[in-house]
């Protein structure tokens, strides 16, 4: 059976809690402005700022609006990063440049304050795994502005899973330090093999792959996935 990739714009549109009504609301509500005010009528004249952008409400597609706490935890489960776009080192392709032409032709602005979702190498080298671009609305809304690339390997978000947390990581080097110790022969070490050995066996596999994890990650600096999905630092 042949897994499916991971598209990431589906997998937030799945976990979306508001519908494109609220959204839009919430996008407008704090500002002060209702939606035949929208936008102001000195929009086009503004420098854009990267708290929000001015959009035709005529025109906005309701399936690219985004709450922050929705890209977070997108970022926390497959180990992404939601950085400003001036880190980003992939190199943004023409038809991300083309539909921000596009947009800001429709709907008489001019965006600013673009940020990116991508794996943490892709703000430093060249990948093709699945970047999204979006730009800030208000109120920790963000509007997806283009997806280019692949989508995330299926497997991704649980490949990831044990950086999500400590407890995680310690569950994970449990389950491996018990079939480890279940790979030994019991006999290899004693003529009478009890459990005992068994428990020994694995308490030395648990120690040893805890001390070599400590060592990786003090030595690179490695760090949880929700300490760094929106951090500039490497680590």
């Amino acid at each position: 059976m042949r897994l499916e990739r991971v598209n990431l714009h589906q997998k937030l549109l799945d976990l979306r809690g508001v519908s494109p009504e609220e959204a839009l609301s919430q996008v407008l509500g704090p500002l002060g402005i209702d939606s035949g005010q929208w936008p102001p009528k000195d929009a086009g004249a503004r420098t854009p700022i990267h708290t929000h952008n001015f959009f035709d409400l005529d025109l906005v597609e309701t399936d690219r609006i985004f709450h922050l706490r929705d890209i977070q935890k997108i970022c926390i489960d497959y180990r992404l990063r939601f950085l400003d776009a001036k880190h980003f080192k992939g190199g943004i392709p023409q038809e991300a440049w083309e539909r921000i032409a596009l947009l800001e032709r429709r709907h008489g602005t001019r965006l600013g304050g673009f940020k990116i979702v991508a794996p943490s190498k892709l703000f430093k080298l060249e990948d093709k795994d699945d970047p999204l671009l979006f730009v800030p609305m208000g109120n920790g809304y963000f509007y997806l502005v283009h997806k280019w690339g692949n989508d995330l390997h299926p497997l991704r978000k649980w490949m990831m899973w044990p950086f999500k947390d400590a407890m995680n990581l310690v569950i994970v080097l449990l389950f491996a330090s018990y079939v480890l110790a279940a790979l030994v022969p019991q006999g290899m070490f004693t003529k009478n093999p009890a459990d005992s050995h068994f428990w020994i066996l694995f308490l030395f596999f648990f120690k040893g792959l805890v001390a070599i994890v400590v060592f990786y990650g003090f030595a690179l600096g490695k760090n949880f996935s929700p300490a760094i999905w929106n951090s500039k630092y490497f680590n």
